[in-house]
């Protein structure tokens, strides 16, 4: 029989991926995605066509505004986006995203009486957020078990990271062999209005590194950074 899963879906490469494959496991997908006062809405636009295409049962978007503590780059317009390789964590680290997320997630998932989350975090080939971390998704797996009704009563979650190890070139191939079309997400931080990327933030340059070394065309559309 098939089951439910809520999967979060940025409306970037990983999430993307990740709903590929959670419909190729069998699994009826809710896409989740959070409006949390990022700098641009072009990934939300992402988010539902993505949504739409990979078949997803339902795409919701929820809103929950970070703006109001700021502390990253994409939560504060005064800070700005790194366009050169940083050390450290950094400043495009939005505290607690992943935390939210999940918890939001994790909500839904029981209403729907689902038993299985999907997140899109990569601890090869990412920014060394440290929300994107094994530990990380074993310790919130732990807490919603010990938080929730549905596991209480029997019916335990699953955080399901399946990229956790992967490169990005990894990703970009099995993405690729699951149909998965790229040219619909947007990874950047600062994409305009119409979802171009910038070329050259943090993910922009994970982004490219990853297709040229899967051998597969980056189809990312770009604008001219003046």
């Amino acid at each position: 029989m098939m089951k439910n899963a809520v999967v979060l879906l940025s409306g970037g490469l990983d999430s993307a991926t990740i709903l590929a494959m959670a419909r190729v496991q069998g699994y009826i997908c809710y896409a989740l995605s959070v409006d949390y006062g990022q700098r641009h809405h072009a990934e939300l636009a992402a988010a539902q066509r993505v949504a739409q295409t990979l078949g997803a049962r339902e795409h919701r978007v929820v809103s929950i505004d970070l703006t109001g503590f700021g502390g990253s780059a994409l939560t504060d317009n005064n800070i700005a986006v790194p366009q050169q390789p940083t050390e450290g964590i950094p400043v495009t680290y939005v505290p607690a995203r992943n935390t939210i997320m999940l918890s939001l997630a994790l909500a839904w998932a029981e209403v729907l009486q689902a038993q299985d989350i999907f997140i899109g975090v990569n601890a090869v080939d990412y920014s060394g957020y440290p929300d994107c971390r094994p530990a990380y998704i074993e310790a919130f797996e732990r807490m919603a078990n010990l938080a929730t009704r549905a596991a209480v009563e029997g019916y335990p979650l699953t955080v399901h990271a399946p990229l956790l190890n992967m490169s990005k070139a990894e990703i970009i191939r099995q993405g690729n062999l699951l149909g998965v079309d790229y040219a619909q997400t947007v990874s950047c931080y600062q994409a305009d209005e119409y979802g171009r990327a910038c070329g050259a933030c943090d993910s922009c340059r994970l982004r490219s590194a990853g297709f040229i070394s899967a051998g597969i065309c980056d189809p990312t559309r770009y604008r001219i950074i003046e």
